[in-house]
């Protein structure tokens, strides 16, 4: 499964301005999001009739990360549909692979398992967790088609270094032990090359793999790819809302 993008070559004109027009508002609306979250300034509301002065601090307190982004996505939703008309719509945004109902963003860079988590989050989304066996055969085919050798191996959202043997994802759910894929005598907590043991989850294997099993453990701070994910953009209501 790969990338779904608009092709430019035998795309009509006025679709490829669109195109160009959209990215450019919808990249231009994501940091308005980012600086009207950091700037120091003051926001001037009117309240019970009076004008008043707001720090954005206070303003903001209960717009946290999430709901920045479930805010964003919905702005780009709208630019999108209202851009496009009958167009077909990004569901991911460049770079990103939609499958299901997520988006995927697969790295080619290589960092440890938290400085990986970091660059998700700043691409609105986190390590991946996976929900299913279905969406656990996605992953495991994906890895096959872009591994470049054996241990070109990827991060997910799994961890256990709080506790070790309680392994986590990374919203804090507990690991679904009906959705287990370890390969064999996996995980191990092996301290041969790290005292510390091996508390981060990293998946991926070149060749056959038995009954999906390609999860390993491995110290954290091994540099490797990673798998972001995030939720699709929908034009659907969703549950969050965004409420200050």
């Amino acid at each position: 499964v790969g990338s779904r993008k608009l092709s430019t070559r035998h795309t009509k004109p006025h679709v490829r301005n669109s195109t160009r027009v959209f990215s450019l508002i919808s990249f231009s609306a994501y940091h308005f999001f980012s600086v009207f979250l950091n700037a120091d300034f003051f926001l001037f509301i009117r309240l019970g009739g009076q004008n008043e002065w707001v720090n954005r601090k206070h303003f903001l307190s209960h717009l946290n990360h999430t709901n920045m982004h479930i805010a964003f996505f919905h702005l780009n939703d709208i630019l999108c549909s209202n851009i496009f008309k009958d167009e077909p719509c990004s569901k991911c945004g460049e770079g990103w692979e939609h499958h299901g109902r997520k988006c995927y963003y697969f790295s080619v860079s290589k960092s440890s398992w938290t400085e990986s988590r970091g660059e998700c989050r700043a691409k609105g989304g986190d390590l991946v967790k996976i929900d299913s066996r279905e969406e656990q055969k996605f992953l495991d085919q994906r890895l096959k088609d872009i591994m470049n050798y054996p241990q070109d191996k990827f991060w997910f959202g799994l961890t256990d270094s709080a506790e070790e043997g309680r392994w986590l994802w990374v919203d804090g759910s507990l690991l679904d032990k009906r959705l287990i894929y370890w390969g064999y005598n996996e995980p191990d907590d092996w301290k041969g090359d790290y005292p510390d043991g091996e508390d981060c989850g990293r998946m991926g294997v070149k060749g056959e793999t038995s009954d999906l099993n390609s999860w390993f453990d491995a110290s954290c701070n091994v540099a490797h790819r990673s798998i972001c994910e995030k939720p699709e953009i929908t034009g659907q209501p969703t549950k969050a809302s965004v409420q200050i």
